[in-house]
């Protein structure tokens, strides 16, 4: 499992995937992602730690992901992370978390309110129909303000059936729209049920890749281990 990454195209920044209790929601139809945790403070601590120390501070900025949300990491961990970025004079910080952690979210920036925190939403979709019928995210809102209002990045996921060109070129407008930054994942095998659909991946490839490769406001992670880290 790679943990410690850095990108060096569009928005330059480190990457560090850590280990947390694990997602709390776990209904996400098409995610496996959650089975990288351990209910264990002192050996997620452990683990971070190795993790956080490779960190250089060379770009000034720090993706921090987990297979679930920032909420779920342990308070060693984020004080450790507060440590290391006061260290190594990065100013900025990404951090994901999913809707249901919504409301805490404005107390997260006050405790790294000597930081700019940048939140990302696993959102997959603006089409709600999909996204909650089919996708099961746990996000009980339709109007995008809503949705965005605390989050200033969002995750799409791409390449399912039930998606279209018109549909998956809705979401970037609407994403671009509404958030900062925007990521596009394209939809890899796993041990889910729910599985990809090449004609929609082929029609992302063939008409909306070439379209946004190279706009700096959107990440494309055609395999979901394109940023360096996972497995």
């Amino acid at each position: 499992m790679e943990r410690y990454s850095v990108i060096t195209e569009k928005l330059k920044r480190e990457i560090v995937l850590l280990r947390g209790s694990g997602c709390v929601y776990k209904k996400c139809t098409f995610c496996d992602y959650h089975v990288d945790c351990l209910d264990d403070d002192a050996e997620n601590f452990k683990l971070n730690k190795s993790v956080l120390d490779k960190i250089t501070g060379k770009y000034g900025e720090v993706e921090i992901i987990n297979s679930g949300s920032v909420f779920e990491l342990d308070k060693q961990t984020l004080e450790y992370i507060k440590k290391v970025c006061r260290e190594k004079r990065i100013k900025t910080i990404h951090f994901e978390a999913h809707y249901l952690y919504d409301g805490k979210i404005p107390a997260l920036r006050e405790e790294f309110k000597e930081f700019t925190l940048k939140m990302k939403i696993g959102l997959e979709t603006f089409d709600y129909e999909l996204r909650e019928g089919v996708y099961k995210k746990g996000i009980p809102v339709r109007e995008p303000e809503v949705i965005a209002k605390n989050f200033d990045e969002a995750n799409f996921l791409f390449g399912l059936e039930g998606q279209s060109l018109a549909s998956m070129q809705r979401d970037i407008e609407l994403g671009l729209e509404y958030f900062e930054r925007i990521c596009l994942n394209l939809m890899c095998d796993n041990s889910t049920s729910v599985k990809p659909d090449k004609r929609v991946i082929d029609a992302f490839l063939k008409n909306l890749y070439p379209k946004y490769k190279d706009d700096d406001r959107v990440d494309i992670l055609i395999n979901n281990t394109d940023f360096g880290v996972g497995e």
